[in-house]
């Protein structure tokens, strides 16, 4: 009976430290979320229908005949665009190792970094149109630079997507990683679309 009571003792004492332990690690999550993605944070993982850390396979470029949406008759003036990622992390409506090709008007791009092949990047896109078409959850704010691992944000005058020198590159990723993660943000991303109010889910 002592024993068991011991045991009984120990696993209430690792319960009672891994629940704050938890509770902390969530909070510490979300306040990265809000470093990182900004205040509306919470917004922008809701209003994102496919989210992922990925590498951009193919930059901007425009779609053919054969590609185009097949209403282009209401397309206007504006050609559409095509970009293509690989999933190397995913977090919403993807897999991994999925091959994502998007369509968004020509006319987009000018709220967004650009974005070029080779480049690693956690991106929030709004769900397809009936056209197809799509683009990053309210411009650049959707585009996270992310470090050549892939796998770790690259924040202040590093976090563009614009190309860098590879010397400079190398210099700031070490800076900056374990700072924050992919991992990181992906848990509070997961937390805020669970956490969705029911009222907007059935909208």
């Amino acid at each position: 009976m002592r024993a068991s009571g011991r045991w009984l003792g120990i696993a209430l004492a690792c319960i009672c430290n891994f629940f704050p332990s938890f509770a902390s690690a969530q909070l510490s999550d979300q306040i990265l979320a809000e470093r990182v993605l900004g205040p509306q944070w919470r917004q922008l993982s809701r209003r994102a229908g496919m989210i992922f850390a990925g590498t951009v396979l193919t930059s901007a470029a425009p779609m053919t005949n054969r590609t185009a949406p097949a209403d282009r008759a209401t397309m206007g003036a504006i050609p559409p665009v095509s970009l293509s990622f690989r999933v190397d992390e995913p977090i919403a409506g993807v897999k991994r190792g999925q091959v994502v090709t998007i369509h968004e008007w020509s006319g987009a791009l000018g709220v967004q970094r650009p974005m070029f092949r080779g480049q690693h990047i956690l991106i929030f896109l709004y769900a397809p149109s009936r056209l197809g078409l799509t683009s990053p959850v309210d411009g650049a704010l959707g585009q996270i630079a992310l470090d050549a691992s892939g796998k770790n944000v690259v924040e202040g005058k590093a976090a563009t997507t614009e190309p860098r020198d590879s010397s400079l590159s190398r210099s700031r990723d070490t800076a900056t990683r374990g700072s924050v993660s992919v991992r990181q943000l992906e848990r509070a991303i997961r937390r805020a679309r669970r956490d969705e109010p029911r009222s907007k889910k059935e909208e």
